[in-house]
């Protein structure tokens, strides 16, 4: 059951991988270990800090990084033949991501070595060209770094690729083969909806587990903090024409500190501009959007699809449920034609599916979207919240695995949307009548149509809630693209309000479709 409700939200920021807003955070200063580290050290770490008082970051940057422009900071660059572990020619290789400008908290990496031991990785000036800038780094001593990258050979032998980023706040996003950077993922929304104001939770520090010389998987330790909770995390990374990161993570509240609202787990940050369902006037290319809809699986077994919109208004939907299957953003276009764009190729931006290890019990997934001027901003926003929040300084366990996908990526079993399209061809209607009385057109397709006999008859059960009044709906063969279509007119009773609007296809008594649940926004 999704529910709407409108909600006080600042204006759209940056896009999280460049701005972050303001978050007081702290910087855990943690010296070399002797004894062997791993996830149970961590999650006492993380314990431990959950007891004590947020401490914020006093690290102040030097005043010639303090006020670098974005280009000067565009001009550093890690120098590749620095890169951890290229020496010992493992599959793996570390690179790291100067501070300055927006990223101006930093992180503390280390190394977990094969027998457990930790060796930090200190900031050197001598791994960065700083092209024309003129620097000094010799006084800065050890910065500490905005982030990291892992590189592995995804596309071909001959060259190590861009795997993995971990920079900013919890963000972190991966890339399949032949896959270029979309949406981001965070470890932890705290607040997004429903508070005072979003607090950003931030990796502060980071463990790399030292990968064998025939790894096809490298592991990522994670400390994270905010004012109102801690978490260790564990990250194993499989690099692939779908590279999946499974997810463990155990989640603390501050004692002592204000209550959380909305606990965001495993968060989805992505950008949706225009699509065929909003189409945006001026703009030469058909659509613009990181993801196109927001796909979901009950614990029940209902597959859920909810095209994504860019409102005028900020705009929250829920999704009740009890052990979801699985949620993820989707960017199921994949065709250069939907897109037209040379540079941007949203074609390739990837998918992510986040699939619950184990039962998560009951909560809802939550959607927010808001509106953007533009493509540079993140304006979506999607996770899972808890129906129930440990107590504080108890720790909340859920592990889950993260899919990054591209062609071949997770679909109903039944079939699916291809594309939803809100507007009228030939009509006797008024201009003020279509505007009253919004006319949708929806194509399904996938193996269960596939599997039906030529003169099937299958059924377009469409519904809308009290504030909707349903006018015309119809299913009917597609020949051109070998799918079903549906129509359907809906007339808002009070235009101030949303509808929320339902569809699915079936045949006899069998659903053969997911289902289609779409927002009709007020006027």
């Amino acid at each position: 059951m999704a529910t709407f409700f409108p909600l006080f939200f600042p204006p759209g920021r940056l896009r999280g991988w460049v701005l972050l807003g303001g978050l007081a955070a702290t910087l855990v200063g943690a010296s070399a270990h002797a004894q062997a580290f791993d996830f149970d050290e961590l999650t006492r770490l993380a314990q431990t800090r959950a007891g004590e008082p947020f401490r914020a970051n006093s690290d102040k940057l030097p005043p010639a990084l303090a006020n670098i422009t974005y280009d000067q900071l565009r001009d550093i660059r890690f120098k590749t033949d620095r890169s951890v572990w290229r020496a010992e020619k493992l599959p793996f290789e570390a690179q790291f991501f100067h501070l300055g400008l927006y990223q101006t908290e930093p992180v503390r990496i280390h190394e977990i070595t094969p027998n457990g031991t930790v060796r930090h990785l200190p900031y050197s000036g001598a791994d960065f060209d700083y092209g024309k800038n003129t620097f000094d780094p010799k006084p800065w001593g050890d910065l500490g770094h905005a982030g990291f990258r892992l590189h592995y050979p995804l596309n071909n032998n001959a060259y190590k690729d861009e795997l993995i980023v971990f920079q900013g706040a919890s963000y972190f996003r991966a890339l399949g083969a032949g896959q270029q950077y979309g949406l981001s993922a965070r470890g932890l929304a705290i607040d997004t909806v429903g508070g005072t104001g979003e607090e950003f939770p931030r990796f502060t520090e980071f463990w790399i587990q030292r990968p064998a010389v025939n790894a096809s998987e490298v592991t990522v330790l994670a400390l994270l903090e905010s004012p109102r909770a801690t978490g260790a995390y564990r990250f194993v990374v499989r690099p692939g024409q779908q590279t999946t990161t499974t997810v463990n993570a155990r989640v603390f509240l501050r004692k002592g500190a204000n209550a959380v609202n909305t606990l965001g787990i495993a968060p989805l940050t992505s950008m949706f501009l225009s699509g065929e369902n909003q189409p945006m006037a001026g703009d030469f290319r058909p659509e613009v959007h990181d993801s196109d809809g927001l796909m979901m699986v009950t614990g029940q077994g209902e597959w859920l699809w909810r095209p994504l919109q860019r409102p005028q208004a900020p705009v929250v939907s829920s999704f009740s449920m009890t052990d979801p299957r699985g949620f993820g953003l989707m960017q199921r276009d994949r065709r250069f034609a939907s897109y037209e764009d040379v540079e941007a190729h949203y074609e390739r931006r990837p998918s992510a599916w986040i699939k619950p290890l184990g039962q998560w019990g009951a909560g809802r997934v939550e959607l927010v979207q808001l509106p953007t001027p533009d493509e540079t901003h993140d304006n979506i926003v999607a996770y899972w919240v808890p129906a129930r929040l440990p107590a504080p300084g108890q720790p909340l366990e859920l592990s889950y695995e993260l899919a990054w996908q591209g062609e071949a990526q997770q679909r109903p079993p039944s079939s699916w949307v291809t594309q939803t399209r809100r507007g009228y061809g030939y009509t006797k209607l008024t201009p003020e009548e279509q505007k009253a009385q919004p006319q949708y057109v929806l194509d399904f397709a996938g193996p269960a149509l596939d599997a039906l006999p030529a003169d099937a008859e299958v059924r377009a059960m469409v519904s809308a809630d009290a504030n909707g009044r349903l006018l015309e709906t119809l299913a009917y063969p597609n020949p051109a693209t070998r799918s079903w279509r549906v129509s359907l007119r809906v007339q808002r009773i009070d235009p101030t309000k949303p509808v929320e609007l339902r569809a699915f296809l079936q045949h006899q008594n069998d659903t053969v479709s997911e289902t289609w649940t779409h927002l009709l926004l007020p006027e």
